[in-house]
């Protein structure tokens, strides 16, 4: 700083810091000052047995290696000793390589700090975007349906149809709104979780009701192979919903007409066994739809990443998979998959059981 330098870190001393607590070291001090004015090191001897001004009194010898980035010194290695001693040429041209260390390190952090700052002013301005969207689209979506449903008056085949279309980009901007926000959250750590007992069982019949209009039209079939009895989990009932409402929109959408989607779920030994949690509720979507290329396999929870034959059939943004992995991984549990071309894809992710006392 202009004023003085701050310290940061020390070792060695004790009551000697205790007046630079909230203070700077003075840049008056010789040490401080030939270190900023050359850009090099200095190593100052006390010739007259006073000492030193430093923060050590009794200081005989210092070294200043001032801490630069390009022509700008930003901080300085600053030791004190008692002894009257020269400093070792080796010694101080590894104590210069050590301070070149030092300046990579703080301009790192000084760019992780700039680029979370970016984050989190990116995050805040998504999130009020899409806060001001919601309202609006909800309205439209509603008036859409009124009118669908003649509560307007008779309507006829050609409207009807376009009707449908301003449906359908509605759900597909209010995802592509909800992804964004969520992805934002989770790149600056701002995405919070509720954890509280949850049945699964619960959760499926929810997000399976809201989407069963949609499979009925496509025809469909809908298998279920949950036991009466499952143990509760532990998570966040929202985020285990919206991780379920992707996966099984996601085999609905790729799935053809007449084809089928099994959902199970079965308590069972964690399979991920580098986890501390010993039982999960383990929870799989398989459907009979056009697969996964296995040279697409590694990268379908990439950000943004779609393969050709899912572009081809339905939009999307490519965040879903991405956002799932997150969300599961966030509830201690794993997810993967198994797909074969043009035979469908079977997607797995636990979730931890209950702890009982």
């Amino acid at each position: 700083e202009q004023e003085g330098v701050r310290v940061m870190a020390s070792a060695g001393y004790t009551s000697e810091l205790a007046p630079y607590q909230d203070a700077l070291l003075p840049i008056v001090w010789p040490i401080l000052r030939e270190s900023i004015q050359t850009g090099q090191p200095q190593n100052l001897i006390s010739h007259n047995g006073d000492g030193n001004a430093g923060l050590l009194a009794t200081a005989k010898s210092q070294i200043g290696i001032p801490i630069r980035q390009e022509e700008q010194t930003v901080g300085i290695l600053l030791l004190e000793s008692q002894k009257n001693e020269n400093c070792p040429a080796e010694t101080l041209a590894f104590l210069t390589r050590l301070t070149d260390h030092a300046a990579i390190a703080i301009a790192n952090a000084q760019l992780y700090s700039e680029v979370q700052s970016a984050n989190m002013a990116k995050s805040k301005f998504v999130s009020f975007v899409a806060h001001e969207l919601k309202n609006p689209m909800a309205s439209i979506k509603g008036y859409t349906e009124l009118v669908s449903s003649g509560m307007a008056g008779p309507i006829n085949e050609m409207q009807t149809s376009f009707l449908a279309t301003v449906s359908t980009n509605l759900d597909r901007m209010n995802t592509i709104v909800s992804d964004l926000n969520d992805l934002t959250k989770i790149e600056v750590g701002s995405l919070r979780l509720e954890f509280k007992a949850v049945q699964v069982k619960d959760i499926i019949d929810e997000v399976v009701r809201s989407m069963r209009k949609q499979i009925d039209e496509k025809e469909q079939k809908l298998i279920f192979a949950i036991p009466d009895q499952l143990a509760l989990v532990w998570g966040d009932p929202s985020r285990l919903s919206q991780i379920l409402t992707n996966l099984i929109s996601n085999a609905f959408k790729y799935t053809p007409q007449g084809g089928t989607i099994t959902v199970g779920a079965e308590r069972c030994a964690n399979p991920a066994d580098s986890s501390a949690v010993v039982d999960v509720v383990h929870i799989w979507v398989q459907d009979t739809g056009i697969g996964i290329r296995e040279e697409d396999q590694d990268k379908i929870f990439q950000q943004y990443f779609r393969t050709e034959l899912s572009k081809d059939i339905a939009p999307g943004t490519g965040l879903g998979l991405n956002i799932t992995k997150t969300l599961v991984e966030m509830q201690g549990g794993t997810i993967w998959f198994n797909s074969e071309l043009n035979k469908g894809t079977t997607f797995h992710f636990t979730v931890p059981v209950v702890e009982t006392a």
